[in-house]
Formats: C-alpha cells, structure tokens, sequence
C-alpha cells in the first residue's frame, strides 16, 4: 500500500493500519517512496510510444532494449549470481530510479534518438499535444 501522508485521508489510513498492526504485534516492513513521479512517468511512455511507432517496433521492445539495455545501460542493467547458473543479468525496474536519475535516463533517451535515429522527442507536451498523441498511440494500439 503506498499512501502520500501529505493527503488527510492517506495520513488517516496510515494511522488505522499501523495501529491495527501494532495491536496484533504483526511484523512490518515500512518503506519511504521517493522515486521517480508520475509525470515523468507518463512522460517517458509517451516518449517511448513515439519512438516506437515512429520506428516501428513495440513500446516494449523500445523499452526493453533501447531505453534500459543500450542507451542507460548503467542505471538499468545489473549482474547477479545465480546458485545454479551463475553470472546473469536483470534489469531494475523504472520504479526503483529516483527523481534525479529518471531525469538523466530521458535526457539521455532524448538525446539517442535526435543523434542516432534522427527523431525528435518532445521536451514537454501541451494537453493539446498529449491527447493529439493519445488518439494516435489509440489508432494503432495494435501494432505496438
């Protein structure tokens, strides 16, 4: 459950469960959030659904091995041994990045497809931009 205690209503659920959990003497874990946001992640799939129709591959495939693999490869991809295996590779997740580094993998992203592919990526989308880019991500959902 992530609650925003800056909102009565998430601070109030806070205060209900921790309490109900304290009373059953449960064992917890409490983690702070301090990733990246939701504008930026709306903005980097957005990004990511431009580049991959204007490529024409899927938003996956763009994610997965442009953005993570090749163009931030330091922040995404990560060697760990497996008892069995040995040596593989994962990827972290987008949700694990911080602000600061969320911002750095799309100015990067931006700059690769300027530089190597030649195609432009939006610094900020207007409302107008956006859902002009929904209804075309809409029309061809099934080919990304």
């Amino acid at each position: 459950m992530i609650l925003n205690l800056n909102i009565e209503l998430d601070r109030e659920k806070f205060k209900t469960r921790s309490d109900f959990l304290l009373e059953k003497r449960k064992v917890v874990e409490l983690t702070e959030k301090t990733g990246r946001t939701l504008n930026q992640n709306s903005y980097l799939h957005l990004l990511l659904t431009i580049l991959a129709m204007d490529i024409g591959e899927s938003v996956e495939y763009v994610k997965q091995y442009i953005f993570k693999r090749h163009v931030n490869t330091e922040l995404f991809v990560r060697e760990k041994i497996d008892r069995i295996i040995g040596k593989v590779e994962i990827l972290r997740s987008s949700a694990d990045l911080t602000k600061e580094e969320m911002t750095t993998a799309i100015e990067r992203f931006k700059f690769f497809a300027k530089t190597e592919l030649g195609i432009y990526l939006p610094d900020a989308l207007s409302e107008h931009d956006q859902l002009e880019l929904l209804r075309q991500i809409d029309k061809q959902k099934n080919y990304l």
